[in-house]
């Protein structure tokens, strides 16, 4: 029978790479070709493409579908596209999802390489493009910053103990101020390299300072957003931006019994959730139309975490925005669109002696008709 379709289904861990090839026929079957292990190294990535382009049709394409676990997979899949082969990297967690929907109750890596080719038989899934390699580095320092950031608070937090402790001892203080001191200096010196990362790309550090002009929005936190999704590059628009960091909404209804509240998924990007929380916190304070938003929201719930998280959410997107349009943030944006809205609204008398001096004598009959039309709806809103 005819092959329309071909996937290979790779399952990565540290050592190893479980692959698998399926085929799908013309009655919509998925048939397991063939399955084989490599090792997860530059040798076993040869000997993988390879074995892949002795089994595949060639008159179809075939993607390479890896499955996104931990770093273990980055190596392979810059080394696929290197070599010019259609890659897609799927979460773990659809893949799992996919599982569970099947009769197969045992897992195994083989076993999930069967499955993961399979799951890409059945989806049209988009082709992964690697990072930029700027944005690659301002993500791990952005994260890196703030692991360290964490550690500090963790120390701070142990130091304000051993002060108000009933017997504190003057080792272990030395010791913390000591590793906070080491904390700061990396700290700044990670900054440092931001900066200069920056100032190696005029264009972008333009873009940040321009979207930095936000009230409440450090140029860290617009590094930060942009790193972790390279420079927007596939995000196509605030909705995918949204779901992206986790911030979309779920609402689980179903019959009678079933009514939860609507709650955010949490599904997402952390790293970007937590970059915005803190200059949410400082908007609502300093920027009149943030607290605005603020203000309607929680006037509306009276739930103050809930409005706050509505805020990151509308920094996200403004974010967003401003690094499309390369614009700085303006205030008044929403009060001159509504005044140009009302410019472009005429009165009745306006409109009725426009359409009195149209320069054509063919519309007499239908310009009375338009200006009786118009009179008969000024009275009726009048009465």
């Amino acid at each position: 029978m005819k092959t329309i379709r071909q996937c290979v289904g790779i399952d990565c861990s540290k050592d190893t790479l479980d692959v698998a090839i399926s085929f799908l026929k013309e009655d919509f079957n998925a048939e397991v070709q063939a399955t084989e292990v490599f090792k997860n190294n530059d040798q076993g990535f040869k000997r993988l493409m390879k074995w892949v382009k002795k089994l595949y049709v060639q008159e179809l394409p075939c993607q390479m579908v890896v499955e996104a676990t931990g770093v273990y997979h980055e190596c392979l899949a810059y080394a696929l596209v290197k070599n010019n082969m259609e890659v897609a990297v799927v979460l773990p967690n659809k893949v799992r999802n996919y599982c569970r929907s099947t009769d197969v109750r045992t897992i195994t890596d083989k076993i999930s390489a069967k499955q993961i080719a399979e799951f890409g038989l059945g989806k049209k899934l988009d082709n992964w493009t690697p990072p930029d390699k700027m944005f690659r580095q301002l993500r791990t320092l952005c994260r890196e910053r703030s692991q360290l950031l964490h550690e500090k608070t963790s120390i701070s937090n142990q130091k304000h103990a051993y002060d108000y402790s009933a017997f504190p001892y003057e080792g272990t203080e030395k010791r913390s101020k000591r590793r906070t001191k080491f904390l700061e200096n990396q700290i700044t010196e990670i900054e440092d390299e931001i900066r200069t990362i920056l100032d190696a790309h005029p264009a972008i550090k333009e873009k940040v300072e321009k979207i930095g002009s936000i009230k409440g929005v450090g140029w860290l936190t617009v590094v930060t957003v942009v790193a972790e999704t390279n420079g927007f590059n596939l995000i196509r628009n605030c909705r995918q931006l949204v779901c992206y960091a986790g911030y979309d909404i779920v609402v689980k209804d179903s019959g009678t019994s079933v009514r939860s509240k609507p709650r955010m998924s949490h599904k997402g990007n952390k790293h970007i959730r937590a970059a915005l929380h803190f200059p949410a916190l400082i908007a609502v304070r300093y920027n009149d139309t943030i607290k605005a938003f603020y203000k309607r929201l929680f006037e509306r719930q009276k739930v103050k975490m809930k409005s706050y998280v509505a805020v990151q959410r509308k920094l996200l997107t403004l974010i967003y925005t401003l690094w499309k349009k390369d614009e700085y943030y303006d205030p008044a944006y929403h009060n001159k669109q509504s005044n140009n809205h009302k410019i472009l609204e005429q009165p009745i008398e306006v409109a009725l002696t426009e359409v009195d001096h149209v320069p054509s004598c063919d519309c007499v009959n239908l310009n009375a008709k338009i200006k009786n039309n118009f009179q008969l709806n000024h009275k009726i809103n009048k009465t």
